[in-house]
């Protein structure tokens, strides 16, 4: 016997809600889905009418649905923004290439204005280049320092005011997650903010109007509205760290559905007590991004592999930052500790 929808009570029910369990047909799922979006925007009174908002736009399932229902909320609710999309070109064959193509249909789909920096323009080094010097076991940290900083330019070549990112649920808690587990407070702290103010020059407000969808629920939406978007996963991802919070995750995930939500919470209600030492957020000596070290993680990733000692800027070396400024040689032993291992 066909199970109706629990919400109008009159179609048949297409799927059962991974974050609710309610049963709903296809037309209840998109207006409840596309609703707690809105709810989530409003409540956190993510934008304000008049403002230009930067879609970061990868061509995969998170920035394609959010690019979707931002102009559709954007239109029926009346927010008054003008929306771009913002994509960054890592340089990596047979991958980001294929998804740019998606972001350019996505382009054509959604009538939205569309930039794409690349990492070779704005840093000289692909990502395929950057593999073959430090392997596959830290690239991860090269791309997420230099994507970031890549996503903020991009947003100030726009002149926009804000970006907003399709990070989700799912996202958070791993987030969430691997902060504890490398026991990294002042990130535990302001990884749950579904926003963060402007940091300073050359650094755009982010937002994260995704964050309490569910990863399964975003593919359903996408899957069922039929969203043009890319799927294949990063091909130096295997090894990522947070790919075991992940595993992780989805297993809690499958024992109690609540844990995404729960991990999310948790970090949101951190304290921590007065007198614990927090790192003061200042500026880069060399590029002016913000920087809690005279340098900032950027500068020190692109001197290390300029000078072949891409280990330069994995782990601490901080002691390291005065002589990368004064552009004094390494010791020999420095050297020796930040030469690459083989692969």
């Amino acid at each position: 016997m066909p199970v109706l929808c629990s919400s109008c009570s009159e179609k048949r029910a297409v799927l059962k809600r991974p974050k609710t369990g309610h049963s709903l047909c296809k037309a209840c799922f998109f207006w409840a889905f596309e609703e707690e979006v809105h709810h989530t925007i409003v409540t956190a009174k993510l934008f304000k009418p008049g403002e230009t908002v930067g879609v970061a736009a990868s061509g995969g399932k998170d920035s394609t649905v959010l690019a979707h229902v931002m102009k559709l909320l954007n239109q029926r609710h009346g927010y008054g923004l003008e929306l771009m999309l913002i994509s960054v070109d890592e340089g990596i064959t047979g991958y980001r290439d294929d998804s740019l193509e998606t972001v350019k249909r996505n382009q054509q789909q959604y009538d939205l204005p569309l930039k794409i920096v690349s990492y070779e323009e704005l840093y000289g080094w692909t990502m395929d280049a950057i593999v073959k010097q430090v392997g596959l076991k830290n690239n991860c940290t090269f791309c997420g320092v230099f994507r970031r900083q890549a996503l903020d330019r991009g947003a100030v070549m726009l002149k926009v005011d804000k970006i907003c990112t399709g990070h989700n649920a799912d996202d958070v808690a791993e987030t969430v997650l691997m902060n504890v587990l490398r026991g990294d407070i002042a990130r535990l702290r302001r990884c749950t903010a579904i926003s963060t103010a402007s940091e300073g020059d050359g650094v755009v407000p982010r937002c994260k109007p995704l964050k309490y969808a569910y990863e399964k629920e975003i593919v359903l939406y996408a899957y069922f509205k039929k969203l043009d978007y890319f799927s294949t996963e990063c091909i130096y991802s295997p090894n990522a760290y947070r790919g075991y919070a992940r595993t992780f995750l989805k297993d809690l995930e499958s024992i109690r559905p609540s844990s995404i939500m729960d991990i999310i919470h948790s970090g949101e209600n951190l304290s921590v007590r007065d007198g614990v030492k927090m790192p003061v957020q200042g500026t880069c000596s060399r590029c002016g991004y913000i920087s809690s070290q005279a340098l900032c993680k950027s500068c020190v990733l692109l001197e290390g592999l300029n000078r072949g000692l891409p280990k330069l800027g994995i782990g601490k070396h901080h002691r390291l930052h005065e002589k990368l400024l004064s552009q004094q040689p390494l010791t020999e032993s420095e050297q020796r500790k930040l030469k690459p291992v083989d692969f």
